[in-house]
């Protein structure tokens, strides 16, 4: 990771090294926190935030899943994370907001316990490399299942979920792979551990439903929206194993991930795709603000010098 210079810290810009917590605090104990990932994008009308408000909105609703009230705004936030990359003089970057319960009482009820709220931000590039971003990567079925939808809320992006997400992760890169494809217990293709999953056959797009215990992802709604503008026919639908060995195509979307095409499962070989690379140049002409139809869900702002 690359620091920065500032980070936005209950209201407060702070140095980067001094956005610290006291190792009491009830969400490095229980997982108790919320958090969102965005991306600022370089275009010629100067720096632009994708989605910001939809981000934001959701990371607002992943906190009432926890019982937990923000205590800023989607508003307040929003002009929070204009502020901080703006402070910090980026072109394009990053953005990962997070709010947890911090330190008080330690028992598994959060009881008095403030909520904090931070928001960093710094240079990113490609989150699974960028010759997987053109050739496609290696993907394998993780042993660990996703959760269940009543097991944990699965359409928040809560920290402690992301253990889930962690250990399959790790699995993948032990067993020499980039990343990791998770099942639901009936054995349904749910996500990745950061990506929602798409498959391609016959020109058509399908996705698992979030049924399938998987993230609203904001990128997921995105490529699907741009898919059937192009005139491609996208349909949500539970997706088994073998869809993905016998797929025409296979791709992953996310904040950080972007569109990644998947070149294989489980060694099963399938190649970055014409339909694959034709969406994620879409993808990349819009967050660049190079489509004028898309250009809503962009919130742009100015750049100051750095303090």
């Amino acid at each position: 990771m690359q620091e920065t210079e500032k980070i936005w810290f209950n209201g407060e810009l702070v140095d980067w090294a001094d956005a610290r917590i006291h190792v009491g605090s009830h969400g490095l104990h229980y997982g108790t926190g919320v958090f969102e990932g965005i991306r600022c994008y370089e275009t010629e009308r100067g720096p632009a935030v994708f989605r910001l408000t939809d981000h934001l909105q959701r990371f607002e609703s992943s906190a009432r899943l926890l019982y937990m009230t923000l205590p800023y705004t989607v508003d307040e936030l929003r002009a929070a994370v204009h502020e901080t990359v703006g402070v910090n003089g980026l072109e394009e970057c990053y953005v990962r907001p997070i709010a947890f319960y911090g330190y008080g009482e330690l028992g598994v009820h959060t009881g008095t316990n403030p909520v904090e709220v931070a928001i960093m931000c710094w240079p990113w590039g490609a989150y699974l490399g960028e010759e997987g971003q053109r050739q496609g990567i290696r993907a394998m079925i993780s042993s660990w299942k996703r959760v269940g939808p009543n097991t944990i809320p699965h359409v928040a992006k809560a920290t402690g979920i992301y253990l889930n997400s962690m250990l399959a992760t790790h699995e993948a890169r032990r067993c020499g792979y980039d990343e990791a494809i998770l099942l639901t217990d009936d054995g349904y293709v749910a996500d990745g551990p950061g990506e929602n999953v798409f498959v391609i056959k016959d020109d058509v797009i399908s996705t698992p439903p979030l049924a399938t215990s998987i993230l609203h992802g904001i990128t997921r709604e995105t490529i699907m929206q741009i898919a059937r503008d192009l005139g491609y026919t996208v349909v949500e639908k539970s997706i088994i194993r073998p869809d993905l060995y016998l797929a025409d195509e296979v791709f992953m979307t996310g904040t950080a991930a972007e569109v990644t095409p998947v070149r294989s499962v489980d060694d099963q070989e399938i190649g970055a795709g014409r339909i694959t690379l034709q969406l994620q140049q879409a993808y990349w002409d819009l967050v660049r603000g190079k489509n004028a139809r898309y250009a809503d869900w962009l919130d742009f702002l100015a750049v100051r010098e750095k303090i």
